[in-house]
């Protein structure tokens, strides 16, 4: 990873982590969208330790804030669902981007984490979809047994549904390194990972 200026992606990073450090929610017992941030950054640290700066910064700031707009802010249909989803890549990528420039970014860098963070050009955007398969990485290790848990309702089928969508996302060196031991797969959904995918 080669940084332009370390000084000025810390103070980015230093941004970042104060905007999340005020999520009033908490996650063994730290603010939720600060340790998210964290563990944003110390996945791509693992997968892609040559990531672009791009990359680096739009993993950091990928859930920015994202307490401030909550679900019930929009229709609880799923076109609320697509548009809530929609503004938050908007909402991620302007914070983000307001941060950067307090840092000290140019507008070229800028507009280009906003593009990753606002998930512009995936499978296209080579930072896009660096993003995209951290975010993946990291909801799969640390995530997808808790919201199993919260949707204990969902059929198989559902299941399966909801993690060929994810792995469809991701690129093929993200497959590899999540079935290859990059990651530690949630035990008890092992054999449902294992049947989606087709392994």
């Amino acid at each position: 990873m080669t940084i332009q200026d370390p000084q000025r992606f810390e103070r980015a990073i230093a941004l970042f982590d104060a905007a999340n450090a005020a999520d009033p929610n908490l996650d063994q017992g730290q603010p939720k969208e600060l340790l998210y941030a964290q563990r944003m950054t110390e996945m791509i640290g693992r997968y892609a330790p040559d990531a672009s700066e791009v990359a680096q910064l739009a993993v950091r700031a990928q859930h920015i804030k994202r307490w401030t707009v909550p679900r019930s802010s929009y229709p609880m249909t799923k076109e609320g669902y697509l548009a809530w989803r929609t503004g938050l890549y908007k909402f991620h990528a302007e914070t983000a981007g307001e941060l950067m420039r307090q840092a000290g970014y140019d507008d070229a860098m800028i507009d280009k984490v906003k593009a990753a963070v606002g998930k512009r050009g995936l499978k296209v955007n080579p930072d896009t979809q660096m993003m995209e398969d951290v975010t993946d990485l990291v909801f799969i290790e640390y995530y997808m047994l808790g919201f199993a848990g919260q949707h204990a309702e969902y059929s198989e089928e559902k299941w399966l549904d909801i993690i060929r969508k994810t792995w469809r996302k991701m690129s093929q060196r993200a497959h590899d390194f999540a079935t290859g031991g990059g990651i530690k797969l949630p035990d008890p959904l092992v054999p449902l990972i294992l049947k989606a995918i087709g392994a």
